[in-house]
């Protein structure tokens, strides 16, 4: 059987290939072996907005923000996925969240 990681890579292999639909199969049975297995959820949620699955799309991409909450990729996917879907006031919103986390993350590197 094989693991988490190898199911993510058999994902992007597949992406790769234009195969987005079996590259989503691949990415669910990586989180159905991890539930928190945050780089399959933005896979995931990138693949969905590939395929224009808006509702799904968004709904990987709150899990991935629910378990990274302070990833400003996290909160960046989402926003550009809001964006594609037609929804300006939440992407604009997520968009916040993540120049919010860049400017903490870039206060917190100059005090070092």
């Amino acid at each position: 059987m094989p693991t988490k990681d190898e199911l993510y890579d058999q994902g992007v292999d597949l992406v790769a290939d234009g195969k987005v639909e079996e590259a989503v199969a691949r990415y669910r049975e990586a989180i159905a072996l991890d539930a928190g297995f945050a780089d399959a959820w933005q896979a995931l949620a990138l693949a969905y907005a590939d395929l224009q699955r808006w509702d799904d799309a968004i709904a990987a991409g709150k899990r991935l923000c629910e378990l990274t909450p302070d990833d400003e990729l996290a909160h960046t996917t989402l926003s550009r996925i809001y964006q594609q879907a037609g929804m300006v006031p939440e992407a604009e919103a997520e968009g916040g969240k993540a120049r919010l986390l860049s400017w903490k993350r870039q206060l917190a590197e100059g005090s070092e």
